[in-house]
């Protein structure tokens, strides 16, 4: 597995902003696995939540993304693999805590209420950020999956 290596997928609303954020990962040095869509024609975002899932379950990548318009539905189906603690993040703070509180390994933005600026923010401290550990938060993170 690479601690460098990213997987992003979105589905058809999300396909700008992942362009973007795939651009901006490339440049701070990490490699990204870019599991689509990649055009505006109308697709399932379950399907991309599920590939995104496999790609963490399988070691391919330490780390995703999704992105659909809102940001809610991709959640709610990376959120039925047991492996999964997908965060929707509209603000670096819920990006840092969904780290540092319950070890998330899925940042999910909604594209159509996360400007870029905010997304790559919420980005950079999601990935910078570390779980905290410690008795409590391992013992809840512990029952999530």
């Amino acid at each position: 597995m690479s601690e460098k290596t990213v997987a992003l997928a979105s589905d058809h609303a999300g396909t700008a902003l992942k362009a973007e954020l795939k651009d901006w990962l490339a440049a701070q040095g990490y490699a990204v696995a870019d599991l689509g869509t990649h055009g505006p024609e109308s697709v399932d975002y379950p399907d991309y939540a599920d590939a995104v899932a496999a790609a963490i379950r399988d070691g391919k990548a330490e780390r995703g993304v999704l992105i659909c318009g809102s940001g809610i539905g991709i959640s709610i189906a990376a959120n039925r693999h047991r492996h999964i603690r997908a965060a929707l993040c509209g603000d670096v703070t819920s990006a840092r805590l969904s780290r540092e509180h319950n070890d998330a390994n899925v940042l999910v933005l909604g594209a159509r209420v996360t400007g870029p600026e905010v997304a790559r923010d919420c980005l950079s401290v999601f990935l910078a950020t570390a779980f905290a550990g410690g008795e409590r938060h391992e013992r809840r993170v512990a029952k999530l999956g």
